[in-house]
């Protein structure tokens, strides 16, 4: 039983957690920033069917074994639209095993970078080092030559972003 004698207190404290240790199958919070040399990158918009589900994407095929890429939306449409994924196959990347998700499923502690994808007030604050919006409109509604144009600024976008290497 652990005592709390630097406060004076004698009362029995309840059961310490296990510390967070590089070891530990789950890394946590803040400890795991300690242990990674990874980059961590969140993407957000509203529906995470389209741009943030096409960053990541593009985050994974450049940034490899360096960037953990995740992406989620603040009103998720429950599916990646069929045109993201028809677009990424074009390029070679199957964003068919993708689903679209909320906030609520990112892994815990804060991130390298946050990007919004010009989902002004519906984008929520996340913790992060770098935070950058880059106002892509939402391209579901275009054609599919347009939608690629769209596909190719955000992959622009986030090979910069990567090439930064900013990490604290």
């Amino acid at each position: 039983m652990i005592l709390r004698q630097a406060r004076g207190n004698r009362e029995p404290e309840s059961p310490a957690r296990p510390p967070c240790t590089a070891e530990s199958a789950g890394l946590c919070g803040l400890a795991r920033r300690a242990y990674s040399v990874r980059m961590r990158v969140l993407f957000v918009c509203v529906e995470n069917s389209c741009r943030s589900q096409m960053a990541e994407a593009f985050a994974r095929m450049h940034g490899g074994n360096a960037v953990d890429a995740f992406s989620a939306g603040s009103r998720p449409a429950g599916a990646v639209n069929a045109k993201a994924i028809l677009s990424m196959r074009e390029i070679g990347y199957d964003l068919s095993t993708h689903e679209s998700k909320g906030l609520d499923t990112l892994p815990e502690g804060p991130f390298d970078a946050v990007v919004t994808m010009g989902c002004g007030d519906a984008c929520p604050w996340v913790p992060a080092t770098r935070r950058e919006d880059w106002a892509i409109p939402d391209p579901k509604s275009l054609p599919m030559d347009e939608f690629a144009r769209v596909r190719d600024e955000i992959e622009r976008r986030v090979k910069a972003l990567l090439a930064t290497g900013e990490r604290p």
